[in-house]
């Protein structure tokens, strides 16, 4: 590892742990030469995961998109932020764990829903709203007549 101070190309690890996400390590070096002290993460790297949208575009998989989704659904309900957070780390974990390469936006909205039902009604209601997209009442109607 490349000292951030010198530049000198070889340093010793003192101290190793992981972090709260579990996904990375954190590591404290010291450099050979200069013997300054930095901090480095570790990752594992992954195969960028892509989208496959209604249309049938492909655009790279973001979490974040999926956390602003559910927080509009959640908007002025009793839905915490730490909810929101283990909503996200749930389909985050269960993407990761299939490895797809691709995963279709429908799947992702099917298991935002899924999660959001168990928690509440008014903010699945809303996600479905945007998600399936009702082109008239008698079509939310219906959806509401099924929960």
């Amino acid at each position: 590892m490349k000292c951030i101070y010198c530049g000198f190309e070889d340093s010793k690890v003192i101290d190793s742990r992981s972090t709260e996400e579990v996904n990375s390590i954190r590591r404290r070096r010291e450099c050979l030469r200069c013997g300054k002290r930095f901090t480095t993460y570790e990752t594992v790297e992954t195969a960028p995961l892509l989208v496959v949208k209604m249309d049938k575009s492909r655009q790279p998989f973001d979490i974040t998109k999926i956390k602003n989704g559910i927080i509009k659904a959640c908007e002025k309900r009793p839905i915490g932020i730490d909810q929101i957070n283990n909503i996200v780390s749930e389909i985050e974990k269960e993407i990761n764990v299939n490895m797809p390469q691709e995963i279709s936006s429908k799947k992702i909205g099917e298991m935002v829903m899924e999660k959001l039902k168990k928690i509440d009604d008014i903010a699945y209601i809303r996600y479905a709203c945007v998600y399936l997209n009702f082109e008239d009442m008698s079509k939310l109607m219906n959806f509401l007549k099924n929960i």
